[in-house]
């Protein structure tokens, strides 16, 4: 490694850890700024179930506001808040106390990651593939005609495919279950009836995901290759007498996934926040849904945990980008 790549190196981390900074910031204002005090709102709504013989409601929220640190100064609370990141102690949910905001990312993350994880990475492999080949003019007709069917699936929302998918394949033909992760009372474990139970739940997830997410890959792709396409270097190679299959991958596909790359570390880092509506129409137990009852029930803790752990997850993604695009294009670490 050059010493204008560990240069580049430092440059990078020094943006990420500014990013890190400025997202823990703003994640901790951004809760508070919202109207209405989350304490009274979670005692209002346990007198409004009858949940709990209430008495002085005053004194109580006084009592859960000194519990929960929100009646120190905003300063006291930043400093308070960061030591807790610091820590890796998120504190309690006000919603489902005592349970731990650690705990409650923990119990929906692999939820997440599964589902959002393999969606992203197969829908990337297709529709990059697909675009490459709907740009590359060697290709057969069919392809051309099938990519256009499905661009035109990009223009449509994966929350709105999810909720026809849900229609067709589980109210009318039931083949599929409407909700949740794996069929109620099961316990879960570590053998094939627990794996082929879940994978059976997450089945119209994933294809709402993978059908509306494929579209866009591909148009991406498919407009970077017909750049690339028009580059010199791709009318020597064919000169040369290349074959079309080696231009194809080695001069074509390779310098056109450059804005691919970038924008699948960008949907991997965007996986817990692209989970939310997805997870809300399926009654998915990920960490999106607990986001959205937690801002739902302005659950300060647990919507502070969640977001912190989506913009760690951005920053750290785009930082390894950063190393990975010298290597495919060694310009850029000399900024050229």
């Amino acid at each position: 490694m050059t010493s204008s790549y560990w240069d580049y190196v430092a440059r990078r981390f020094g943006i990420m850890m500014l990013v890190v900074f400025l997202a823990v910031s703003i994640n901790f204002a951004l809760p508070r700024l919202m109207p209405g005090d989350p304490i009274e709102n979670q005692l209002n709504q346990l007198m409004a179930s009858g949940g709990g013989a209430m008495g002085d409601v005053g004194a109580m929220v006084a009592s859960y506001r000194a519990r929960f640190g929100l009646d120190q100064s905003i300063l006291t609370q930043y400093l308070a808040y960061w030591q807790s990141v610091f820590s890796l102690d998120l504190g309690y949910s006000l919603t489902n106390y005592p349970e731990r905001v650690g705990d409650a990312i923990l119990a929906g993350l692999p939820w997440t990651l599964g589902l959002l994880g393999f969606a992203t990475l197969v829908s990337f492999t297709i529709g990059t593939l697909l675009g490459g080949l709907m740009g590359w003019p060697r290709s057969p007709r069919f392809l051309k005609t099938f990519g256009s069917g499905v661009l035109l699936l990009s223009s449509v929302p994966y929350f709105l495919i999810g909720m026809i998918l849900l229609y067709l394949f589980a109210v009318v033909f039931r083949i599929f279950p409407a909700g949740g992760g794996m069929p109620f009372g099961m316990s879960a474990g570590f053998n094939f009836e627990t794996f082929r139970a879940i994978a059976w739940h997450a089945t119209l997830p994933l294809l709402s995901i993978i059908i509306a997410e494929i579209g866009a890959w591909a148009i991406g792709m498919r407009g970077m290759m017909v750049s690339v396409l028009g580059e010199d270097y791709i009318a020597l190679a064919d000169a040369k007498g290349l074959k079309p299959k080696r231009i194809f991958l080695r001069y074509g596909m390779r310098n056109a996934l450059l804005p691919q790359m970038t924008k699948l570390a960008m949907a991997l880092g965007h996986i817990v926040s692209g989970a939310i509506l997805v997870e809300v129409i399926f009654s998915y137990p990920g960490i999106g849904f607990r986001l959205y009852q937690a801002i739902q029930s302005k659950d300060y803790f647990v919507i502070q945990g969640i977001v912190l752990l989506l913009s760690v997850s951005i920053a750290v993604a785009m930082f390894i980008l950063d190393l990975i695009y010298p290597l495919i294009d060694p310009r850029i670490a000399k900024g050229k």
